[in-house]
Order: C-alpha cells, then structure tokens, then sequence
C-alpha cells in the first residue's frame, strides 16, 4: 500500500467492557479518547450489560447502540450521537468482526474494566468472546493493550495471570486512583484511573492534574 493511501486507514483504538464493577472507567476513556480525535472500537461482553444497566439504569442493546452509547457517555441528544461518528461497535458473539483479524488495522486495546476472567481468558488464550479474541490479536500482533483490573483482593491465581500478561508485553493498571492529583469527587477519581490508562498508550488528554514535584500543590491550586 501506497503512503498516501495508508495515511487515510481508520486505524482506531479497540476498548472491550466487561462485566467489572467500574463502568465509569470506560465511559471516561471512551470520551477522551473521542475528545483527542481517536477512533474507538467498541467491543461490550454481555456480563457488561448488566453491569451498565446496574450502575447507570441503561440498557445496552446491539441494536440500539449509538443511541444507549449516547446515553452512557452522557447525553440522549441527537447532538450527542452526531459525535460519535469515529465509533464502531461490534457485538461480544462476533467472531467475524474487525478486531478479530490480526490484519485489522487497530492501534491497540484497552481493556476497561477487566474482570479477573477476562484476564485469566486473555492469559491462557482462551478467546471465548470477541473481547478476549481482540485481545489474544493485540497481543500476538505486539501492538498496546492495556488491562484494567477491578477486583479486590487479588487471590494467587489472578496475579499469576496478571504476570502472565505482563510478560507477554501488556500493561497491567489496577483501577487504583491516586489522591495527590486533588480529586475529591468521585468522578475526578475515575478520570485519574481512565487518565492512567490513556497515558499507558500516549494518548494526550486533560483528565487530572499531573505532580510537578510540589508538595500540596493541588490543594493550593484548589483554594486560588
């Protein structure tokens, strides 16, 4: 392929949800990847749905997508599904979709939250459903994937999968936010995690105030 038609190849980032407490985490990383003008590809187990629908009152549904996306990420307007033209969603059972191909042109994955089975499925490559298969690619492709475990506590056959991962080039990031940025509310707190994540990939964004090697600088911003 040619340079000039490669620079036009939507090449987005894969985001799989699955069934973790914690989808606020995604919903952070979805919108900021969309407010750094990055494609998404959307990839939600069917654990995740309940989830969603526990913790927001929404129900995703394949068909409806776009319009409980919109919803989840914070609006039901018709505004709100206009920007989400640089979203794809492929279904959990589809093992056809884009991302199952190493061929794909993905940038990487980002899996937001994980559950300790996604994680053990993507350690032994299991590829039960298309979130787990996208990851096995990301992985044997060498491309960024990046795990967001949300459990506690970890018992000795997570965290030998979590290193299992780790040594087969994933980035392992507990959802574990960080206090010294200033948040005090709890959504600042899930934008430091999804913050985290998009740093793990060089993803430019705004979501929390980085140290700079003051001591209580946050807290002094906060009073200004």
């Amino acid at each position: 392929m040619r340079k000039e038609e490669d620079d036009t190849v939507r090449r987005p980032w894969v985001v799989g949800v699955s069934g973790a407490s914690g989808t606020p985490y995604a919903a952070s990383v979805i919108r900021a990847l969309l407010a750094a003008g990055e494609a998404v590809d959307l990839v939600v187990s069917r654990a995740a749905r309940l989830t969603i629908l526990d913790e927001t009152g929404i129900s995703f549904r394949d068909a409806h997508w776009r319009a409980d996306l919109a919803a989840w990420l914070g609006g039901d307007s018709g505004r709100a599904e206009a920007g989400l033209e640089n979203v794809r969603y492929w279904a959990a059972g589809d093992f056809a979709a884009g991302p199952s191909s190493g061929s794909y042109p993905a940038k990487g994955m980002l899996v937001v939250p994980a559950t300790t089975g996604a994680v053990a499925g993507i350690a032994l490559g299991l590829s039960k459903d298309l979130l787990q298969r996208a990851a096995a690619v990301t992985l044997k492709e060498r491309r960024p994937l990046v795990v967001c475990v949300r459990e506690a506590p970890l018992d000795g056959v997570t965290l030998r999968h979590l290193v299992e991962l780790d040594s087969a080039g994933a980035v392992v990031l507990p959802a574990s936010p960080g206090f010294y940025a200033g948040g005090s509310t709890a959504q600042e707190l899930v934008d430091f995690v999804a913050g985290r994540v998009l740093d793990a990939v060089k993803v430019p964004h705004t979501l929390y105030r980085r140290w700079a090697g003051e001591l209580g600088a946050a807290r002094s911003a906060e009073g200004a």
